[in-house]
């Protein structure tokens, strides 16, 4: 099997039930946060549709910098509606899924490197590299999400396993 072929599979499970509890984050309740510290609730919403358009990135080219001295910073987070997210999620999978799809293992054997302001914070293997921050990081921030689901008493759905609210 291919690295590809060995990734989709659980990229797709990681997509569909990211996919479920996007749907579940209520319109208007965008400002809402468990904490001074936390992102807002439509602030973190984005971010979990749109980690997956990193691996798009990732597998065109060979690093980033998400804090550039001289250069386009990335986009800000707005509040959007939940139909809004889940259109940039489904477009952001659906190019995740084909980069992914197209690769051959040689691209995944490819040094890539994050920086911040010109400093380099990690370089890795492509292959280590969407593990851990696209599909570990997009996992934690589902998860995150999950809890603010609960706390303005949104059911949860199922993620590996039942919920309180589904899956019994």
């Amino acid at each position: 099997m291919t690295i590809a072929e060995l990734l989709l599979p659980e990229l797709d499970q990681e997509l569909a039930t990211t996919r479920r509890v996007l749907e579940r984050v209520p319109d208007g309740r965008g400002e809402w946060k468990p904490h001074p510290k936390s992102f807002p609730m439509a602030h973190l919403a984005q971010l979990v549709a749109r980690l997956p358009s990193w691996t798009t990135m990732m597998m065109s080219r060979t690093e980033i910098d998400i804090a550039p001295v001289d250069g386009p910073k990335f986009p800000g987070y707005t509040i959007e509606t939940t139909a809004t997210l889940l259109a940039e999620f489904d477009r952001n999978a659906a190019a995740a899924r084909e980069a992914i799809a197209n690769a051959a293992d040689d691209d995944f054997q490819v040094p890539w490197t994050l920086k911040r302001g010109g400093a380099v914070l990690q370089t890795q293997s492509r292959y280590q590299m969407l593990r851990s921050v696209v599909l570990n990081h997009l996992v934690h921030h589902r998860a995150q999400l999950g809890v603010y689901l609960r706390l303005v008493d949104v059911p949860v759905p199922e993620m590996y396993g039942p919920t309180a609210d589904e899956g019994k």
